[in-house]
C-alpha cells in the first residue's frame, strides 16, 4: 500500500513537468509610473496647453484617430509609422511601416497601443519608468541620443497588425 501511495504521489508531482505548457499572449506587466513623474508629464501638458487622457499607469496620451477593428496585444506583430521626440522638442527617432512585436517594446507602447485599432493614430506622453528609465540610450557611435529619465513623447500610426 505505501508504495503505491509513493507511486501516486510520483505521478502527481511528476505529471505537470510532463505536460505541454499554455503558450497563449503573456499578459502586460502591471506597472505604474512614480506619482512625480507623472506630476513631470501633467506639468509639461499644463505648460504646453495640451489636453491630454491619463492612463493607469500614469502615461498620458491623445487619440487623433480611434482606427476600427480589433486591438493589438502584446503578441501582436504591428507595423507603424511612428516619430520620437524629448520633451525639449528634439527628434531621437522616426519610423515608417517598421515591424515590431509589441511584447518586444517599452512598457508605454504595450499599455498605449491597445488603446487604438488598425488605422488608428495616438499621441503617447511617456513617464521614465515605462520607456527607458533611468539608462541612458546611445547611438552606434557612443553619442546619447536619450538621456537617463528623459519623458518620452511618441507620434504613432498603427497601419497593420497580426
Amino acid at each position: 500500500m505505501r508504495k503505491l501511495i509513493l507511486c501516486l504521489l510520483c505521478v502527481w508531482y511528476l505529471l505537470p513537468g510532463c505536460l505541454k505548457k499554455e503558450t497563449g499572449c503573456p499578459p502586460p506587466k502591471d506597472i505604474v509610473a512614480p506619482l512625480p513623474e507623472q506630476q513631470v508629464i501633467a506639468d509639461y501638458l499644463a505648460a504646453n496647453n495640451i489636453n491630454a487622457t491619463k492612463h493607469g499607469s500614469g502615461l498620458y496620451y491623445q487619440i487623433w484617430q480611434q482606427g476600427s477593428g480589433d486591438s493589438p496585444n502584446n503578441c501582436s506583430s504591428i507595423v507603424i509609422n511612428y516619430t520620437g521626440l524629448l520633451s525639449n522638442g528634439h527628434q531621437f527617432d522616426e519610423g515608417k511601416s517598421r515591424a515590431f512585436t509589441l511584447g518586444s517594446l517599452i512598457e508605454g507602447w504595450k499599455k498605449g497601443l491597445p488603446l487604438i485599432q488598425k488605422g488608428g493614430k495616438i499621441k503617447l506622453y511617456i513617464p521614465p519608468s515605462l520607456g527607458y528609465g533611468s539608462s541612458d540610450i546611445k547611438d552606434n557611435n557612443g553619442v546619447i541620443v536619450i538621456p537617463a529619465n528623459s519623458m518620452l513623447i511618441f507620434d504613432i500610426s498603427l497601419l497593420d497588425f497580426q
